[in-house]
């Protein structure tokens, strides 16, 4: 699937702001499922926390998720990463 993204410098289109933001939050969604779904977790083991943060899908620019976090809709987590904010 090809994208229509605009390069640095170009006002980024809120559909496309909104398309990654759908991408990012349904990333998050499988990569949860898929980590609750693991053998050899055991029902009684300590710790278990969940995904948080996820490396945000490559077919957007870095600038799009640079723009949702201004707007306040994702977070930088470091190294790449970014989660929903947290609830208020």
């Amino acid at each position: 699937m090809e994208e229509n993204i605009q390069g640095p410098g170009e006002d980024l289109s809120p559909e496309i702001l909104k398309r990654a933001l759908k991408a990012f939050k349904k990333r998050l969604k499988l990569t949860a499922l898929d980590e609750d779904s693991r053998l050899g977790r055991g029902a009684f083991s300590a710790g278990a926390q969940g995904i948080c943060a996820i490396q945000p899908p490559n077919q957007y620019p870095l600038a799009v998720w640079a723009e949702l976090c201004r707007q306040g809709k994702l977070r930088h987590s470091g190294h790449g990463l970014y989660e929903l904010p947290k609830a208020k």
